[in-house]
């Protein structure tokens, strides 16, 4: 149930207020300890289905597919998504995983920075494949992906967001 407009006010107010506290400008923060996101791991159902999706229709090339340490016989992919950052998925043979849901601390969406042309291209291959998507601002497109996951192709340069700055 959406909240009311009385607790969208009191939301607000909690947000200014962690604003105040913890965001400090630019000039004033340290600087990060981390060096990017090594990668982000989703999990596949159709090991084939999804490395056509990524690579053929996406744009995101396969860089290795290894066997998952963790659990026998499940496969650890990943692809290249720049900058040294890639998305990887596990499928995880034997177990008996539901469709996706949000869920507290599971994944909402997974955006992906993209040129402007390589962001037009993936919208006409994704048109072209009868991918539905839900375009937003010009920039954005949301789609699930062939397992349910949430995706955005964000044509906004990394560190920006609808020409604001987020970084």
């Amino acid at each position: 149930m959406a909240p009311t407009e009385t607790e969208v006010a009191q939301l607000a107010q909690a947000r200014d207020r962690l604003r105040e506290q913890h965001l400090h400008p630019a000039a004033e923060r340290p600087a990060t300890v981390g060096r990017g996101i090594h990668h982000t791991a989703l999990l596949s159902s159709d090991v084939e289905r999804t490395i056509t999706f990524y690579q053929d229709i996406l744009g995101f090339p396969l860089t290795e597919l290894i066997e998952n340490r963790d659990y026998p016989g499940s496969s650890h992919f990943f692809f290249d998504v720049g900058n040294g950052n890639a998305v990887a998925f596990f499928d995880l043979p034997g177990l008996d995983l539901g469709p996706y849901a949000e869920v507290l601390g599971g994944l909402h969406h997974l955006a992906l920075s993209l040129t402007p042309e390589a962001w037009a291209g993936a919208r006409s291959r994704l048109d072209a494949a009868g991918v539905q998507y839900q375009e937003e601002s010009g920039t954005s497109i949301y789609f699930a992906d062939p397992d349910g996951a949430r995706i955005e192709l964000i044509a906004d340069d990394l560190g920006e967001m609808y020409g604001s700055k987020i970084g």
